[in-house]
């Protein structure tokens, strides 16, 4: 690629790999993607059917910037209103997670909150490179709206991000440190892959962020399977005071296992973190895996009461909720 990025234990020179032991290592980086169209092909359309093709949104008032506060607008993305400041976690706001507009996994429930009712927004958090990530066409309207929105993100995409338009994103690599107005955001491991094509694979990183504002921690994980580095997280960035947890597409096992945490996993994530709060995310929005709608939820209910974590310790939030920080 010429990319100009020393090797590293996550980057030969040429790709980034999982430095984990894991099917998707550079020399199956094809295979491994093909792997993963199947097993979206193969989802199970009866396991949402008994929900409508679109769930109607609750009518939750917008959220006052000026209080600090976390709003789900679904999937993995949440607007994040701290004290002089505004966030977008991989804002998503299109109606398909997919390379077109025809077809691809279509959401059952619009956002949360609209880019037209978005407050101004400062920082756009990007994890990865993945359609239910990196949405352009969301951001180029974010970025319509909100010229000055600052974007971060993991090595290699600001240059993708350029030629779409997306000029100016600082990218990070894991255990990088950036600071933005009283904020400083580290990039934080996580244990996935990246792609757009068949041919791109892994050419761009994967990551989650810890935000520090003013004291509070808030961890965005983005995509990652269950790994060591969550406990590596606590060790050298400290407790998050909330972390945001992805909790859905978590079937078949024997295929997303690698990429993807299921609910017992996230809540062995909550524990290596010893994070004070978690809001599970990353489900509920576009069907795809082969879990129902509604198993994330159940699940996540499940491990949480196995492990002795009470509900108000690791929850989720309705598509449009907003809860205090």
């Amino acid at each position: 690629m010429g990319m100009g990025i020393p090797e590293t234990d996550h980057f030969d020179g040429t790709h980034f790999f999982n430095p984990e032991p894991s099917p998707h290592s550079p020399t199956r980086r094809r295979a491994g993607l093909l792997r993963l169209i199947r097993a979206r092909m193969r989802r199970d359309p009866a396991s949402w059917a008994s929900w409508p093709e679109h769930i109607e949104n609750k009518p939750y008032p917008p959220p006052d910037p000026a209080t600090p506060s976390i709003t789900w607008i679904g999937h993995s993305s949440f607007l994040l209103c701290l004290e002089g400041m505004t966030v977008l976690t991989d804002p998503v706001f299109s109606e398909r997670c997919s390379p077109v507009r025809f077809t691809g996994p279509k959401r059952v429930r619009a956002p949360g909150l609209s880019i037209a009712a978005l407050p101004k927004i400062d920082l756009i958090l990007l994890s990865h490179n993945h359609y239910d990530h990196m949405d352009i066409a969301s951001l180029r309207l974010i970025r319509k709206r909100f010229p000055a929105a600052h974007i971060v993100t993991s090595l290699g995409n600001a240059a993708f991000l350029k030629r779409q338009r997306l000029p100016g994103a600082i990218e990070l690599d894991w255990w990088d440190t950036t600071s933005f107005h009283t904020a400083h955001i580290t990039a934080t491991p996580a244990r996935h892959f990246a792609a757009r094509t068949l041919w791109d694979r892994n050419e761009t990183l994967w990551a989650g962020f810890m935000l520090n504002h003013r004291g509070r921690k808030i961890y965005f994980t983005g995509d990652s399977g269950y790994t060591r580095f969550f406990s590596e997280i606590h060790h050298r960035l400290g407790a998050p005071d909330l972390a945001l947890l992805p909790i859905g597409a978590y079937e078949p096992r024997e295929m997303m296992a690698t990429a993807h945490v299921n609910p017992a996993e996230a809540v062995r994530a909550f524990q290596d973190l010893h994070a004070k709060r978690a809001i599970g995310m990353h489900f509920g929005t576009f069907q795809l895996t082969a879990e129902a709608i509604d198993a994330p939820e159940r699940d996540l209910a499940i491990a949480r009461a196995e492990a002795g974590i009470p509900p108000e310790a690791f929850f989720t939030l309705d598509v449009g909720e907003t809860t205090s920080l």
